[in-house]
């Protein structure tokens, strides 16, 4: 059997481990490639999905994508992993969920911490600041793209751009956090379809020219289990003795008040607060690594974001770079290179195993509900805000890549980031409209654009350039 060729007829108590949609060996490759490719934040990684499993293999349909989407967005935690969790799930099961959840987070790992050695051995660089400063460019043009390729998908009528526009709005101008901006695009997506049941006409037809491509596999035949209380149990029991088993081994082994505990205990708690993507919770996150526990100071914080966005991977990530220098600094007894990762993958298995529990948990129900025209209706209002949300990361990592410096500026009720033009990058520019064209006009991949880049940033850094 192919991924072309799905069975003609499925039980619907089949094992759901069984795999027998798409081949698990083909399935794991998909995952792999897309995990290589999950630059530029949350955005670029949906983006990325979106493009590899609903338009080229055509796995799953555009609406069946944004309802898992939805969800997601109103978990904490990485939505774009929780994503390929939910949609490894349905193609594969259990088994896939985890393969895919896994390797969507690998190669970030992998990536930051040979770049955390590398910083913790040698400092900072020229070679190393140029290369940085093309990569972050190039970021900017594939979040952009990002941002067109979700909103010509999820943005099929004029009140739901309405919804992106006001989303933004409150996200970029009043600052409204952002659980209070998905609730009241869930509540406007609800209202819009009771008054106008129209707009949401076109999300009935799955595969509709609007929805993209048809998928290959039918909706029906899609991996699905029903919900129990001896399930969620089971899951529930399961997943917090895998979360919580790391962190009491440390304690026990190193003591209740090293580094390793507390980086434990302090991620763990961060992992039930991300709503709204890493930006959200990275201001709490610095203030109490650089000002009550020291592991790094607010300039390596900065570094450390740096690094989190030009490596595949969740933002997230970020949180292992500091428990890496963390523990390095103070390992106890230790040697501290091993201190160092083992703070490292501490916090990132703290940081990600509750993905897992959350999608694992929740799945089955929001499955349940998908057929329901209210919640399919709050979940198409919130798929429409979160096209909102990514122009707002779009902005504020544009911002702080062509500017050193940028103030916040409070007027009444509107918090304005305003960018100091005597910091402007004319480097960080020109980068970035190469990126752009190589993009959107010559529609080169992501990785090959990055590498152009990376390499124009080191030319200019070599060559002396400002600004860099």
């Amino acid at each position: 059997m192919t991924a072309t060729d799905p069975p003609a007829s499925r039980a619907p108590q089949a094992e759901p481990d069984r795999g027998d949609l798409i081949p698990f060996r083909e399935a794991l490759r998909t995952w792999f490639a897309i995990s290589l490719q999950t630059f530029g934040g949350p955005a670029g990684q949906i983006a990325v999905m979106q493009r590899a499993l609903v338009e080229e293999k055509r796995w799953i349909g555009q609406q069946r994508f944004n309802h898992a989407l939805s969800y997601c967005m109103l978990l904490p935690g990485p939505e774009a992993q929780q994503l390929a969790i939910y949609t490894g799930w349905l193609l594969n099961g259990s088994r896939g969920g985890l393969a895919a959840g896994t390797l969507f987070v690998l190669p970030g790992v992998v990536a930051l911490l040979a770049l955390s050695t590398l910083y913790v051995g040698f400092g900072t660089t020229a070679a190393v600041t140029g290369l940085f400063a093309g990569l972050a460019p190039a970021v900017v043009a594939i979040v952009a793209q990002a941002v067109w390729r979700v909103g010509r998908r999820s943005l099929t009528h004029p009140l739901l751009v309405g919804l992106a526009m006001a989303s933004f709005v409150a996200l970029a101008v009043f600052q409204v956090s952002f659980p209070a901006v998905i609730v009241a695009a869930g509540a406007a997506g609800w209202l819009i379809a009771r008054r106008r049941p129209g707009v949401f006409k076109s999300s009935a037809a799955h595969g509709s020219g609007v929805d993209g491509p048809a998928p290959l596999i039918p909706d029906d035949a899609l991996h699905h289990e029903r919900p129990s209380r001896r399930r969620t149990v089971r899951i529930l029991v399961t997943g917090l003795l895998l979360w919580a088993f790391p962190v009491a081994a440390v304690a026990a082994l190193t003591g209740t008040d090293s580094v390793f505990t507390t980086q434990g205990l302090f991620f763990s708690g961060t992992a039930l607060v991300t709503f709204g993507g890493a930006y959200a919770v990275l201001a709490y996150v610095a203030q109490q690594a650089v000002q009550t526990y020291g592991w790094l100071s607010a300039g390596e914080m900065v570094r450390g974001l740096a690094l989190a966005e030009t490596t595949p991977g969740p933002l997230i990530m970020v949180v292992q770079f500091v428990a890496f220098l963390g523990a390095y600094r103070d390992p106890g007894a230790l040697d501290p290179w091993a201190a160092a990762l083992l703070g490292a993958l501490l916090t990132t298995w703290v940081t990600f195993v509750p993905c897992f529990l959350f999608i694992f948990l929740g799945a089955p129900y929001i499955e349940q509900l998908r057929g329901n025209r209210h919640v399919s209706a709050a979940l198409s209002g919130i798929t429409a805000a979160v096209v909102g949300v990514i122009a707002n990361l779009a902005l504020y990592f544009a911002e702080h890549t062509l500017f050193t410096t940028v103030d916040d500026h409070t007027f009444g009720p509107l918090h304005v980031a305003v960018p100091d033009l005597a910091t402007f990058r004319p480097v960080g520019l020109g980068i970035a409209l190469v990126a752009v064209v190589l993009i959107f006009r010559v529609r080169w991949s992501v990785l090959r654009t990055l590498g152009i880049c990376a390499a124009l940033g080191l030319a200019a850094a070599l060559a002396g350039a400002p600004g860099i």
